[in-house]
């Protein structure tokens, strides 16, 4: 079983290797193909639906226990969570922009900035509060229900949800329902 920062890591990784696969690829600003433009936006959904559901698994588990450690849990979980929300603010946006559009282009550059920036300091900040907080068995145990909780996570950025802990517990599996049926519907997440 992994524990809870093989599990970040493993998410972490995912996402750094499609953000660099995203910023090498042709774009429209480079002469694109309409072929390389359509497997940029389904990278770029690809994108959008992995950091969904991590952030939702983070605010259900992740920062709750960060925050759980004192004053120092408290200002780390609350830049990082705020991090978080503008990050869903730009993917919600991005998601409802085809490829072709000069702002896609835009918002992506943006997202991948700020996403290296937020992982390198979920992993230099938040990592270490909870490390020297946790035993082995628990960070097992907050690792298994990160994973659980990605699995029936919403599938979308839903920027006006308050992060907490409660609200998405109880309105996530809802909102994952609805997103999982549109999701099928469009074809979103396919490739």
């Amino acid at each position: 079983m992994s524990d809870v920062f093989e599990v970040l890591r493993q998410d972490h990784d995912q996402v750094k290797a499609m953000l660099a696969r995203l910023e090498t690829g042709p774009n429209v600003r480079t002469g694109a193909s309409q072929a390389q433009l359509e497997e940029r936006k389904a990278l770029t959904e690809q994108v959008i639906i992995e950091e969904s559901r991590h952030e939702a698994a983070e605010e259900q588990y992740f920062w709750p226990a960060v925050r759980a450690h004192g004053a120092e849990g408290e200002k780390v979980a609350a830049e990082a969570i705020g991090q978080e929300q503008d990050a869903k603010q730009v993917l919600a946006e991005l998601d409802t922009l085809e490829p072709t559009v000069e702002r896609f282009e835009t918002l992506l550059t943006k997202f991948i900035d700020d996403a290296r920036e937020h992982i390198t300091f979920e992993e230099t900040q938040a990592w270490p509060v909870l490390r020297v907080r946790i035993s082995a068995e628990e960070a097992a145990q907050l690792g298994e229900k990160l994973a659980k909780a990605k699995d029936s996570a919403p599938t979308r950025p839903h920027p006006h949800t308050p992060p907490s802990e409660g609200v998405l517990k109880a309105a996530g599996p809802v909102v994952a329902a609805a997103d999982k049926a549109r999701d099928a519907v469009t074809g979103r997440g396919k490739d």
